[in-house]
């Protein structure tokens, strides 16, 4: 059953289904959508052109919706889409995409956003992310799914963080992580795999020792990067988490890859002297 504080303020175009509970002195927009089973506990604002998807939590002064905090924005409709059963907690801001963007910022399904964190505009987010308190995104950034971003990480505009990276806390992140990786530091750095986030989704041992073995071989051997990458196509052909890991480095985008501390070149910077 539809519930509404009679504080809140919705507006009468507002798309809400059914079993959606609207609390005290919420304010909903016009182009805003909300799915089932959603909850929006107090003092929440959505606006824009917003979806929720289907039994996602919204806590108190989170702010959903706003447009991007970009010069090149020019006012138009661009969106905001969130993904169901997101926890999203107090003090979330979420913006709009841009024109000169994809359009669109995204968050995928079963997302969980600490207190205070923030994702910037025409970002893309995957589904089963975690972002600790104050954890930040700015505009462009790409985010895999099963990330961890610890307390005030601060990710870069553009940079790529690929599936099941951890950032550590306090991390800056102007580089892009490869999926499974683990980066800290106040300038972030590559320092090993997220072995923790990878036993939890039920790797063995056996693919343990081959993502290390593939790790070593990229980052911890001799001669350019690009020969090392081009070894490790063939040792791990065909090997799916290795796969991964390939294909991220081989896709490129518009910043450096991460790399270990100590280690410089990567595709994007042309080789490795060290």
């Amino acid at each position: 059953m539809l519930a509404i504080h009679p504080t809140a303020v919705v507006d009468r175009h507002a798309e809400i289904s059914a079993d959606v509970e609207i609390g005290p002195y919420c304010v909903i927009g016009p182009n805003v959508s909300i799915a089932e089973g959603c909850r929006l506990v107090a003092h929440v604002h959505v606006t824009g052109h917003t979806s929720i998807g289907a039994g996602t939590d919204v806590c108190p002064f989170a702010s959903l919706g706003t447009p991007p905090q970009s010069v090149r924005y020019r006012g138009g409709p661009t969106r905001l889409v969130i993904g169901a059963r997101c926890d999203i907690r107090e003090g979330v801001t979420i913006n709009t995409g841009t024109e000169d963007g994809r359009g669109v910022t995204e968050i995928g399904d079963n997302c969980f956003l600490m207190v205070g964190s923030h994702v910037g505009h025409d970002c893309r987010v995957g589904a089963h992310v975690t972002f600790a308190n104050n954890a930040v995104l700015g505009g462009h950034v790409s985010v895999g799914d099963w990330v961890f971003l610890g307390g005030q990480a601060a990710v870069h505009q553009f940079v790529r963080i690929g599936e099941g990276a951890m950032i550590a806390g306090v991390t800056g992140v102007s580089e892009d992580v490869i999926p499974f990786g683990f980066c800290i530091g106040q300038r972030g750095f590559l320092n090993g795999l997220n072995v923790v986030g990878l036993r939890r989704r039920g790797c063995n041992r056996a693919d343990l020792l081959r993502l290390r073995g593939a790790y070593r071989m990229l980052f911890s051997g001799a001669g350019a990067f690009r020969e090392r990458l081009a070894e490790a196509d063939v040792a791990y052909a065909g090997d799916p988490l290795v796969g991964k890991i390939l294909e991220f480095i081989h896709e490129s985008g518009k910043r450096s890859l991460a790399m270990p501390a100590g280690r410089k070149g990567s595709p994007a910077t042309g080789g490795d002297t060290s």
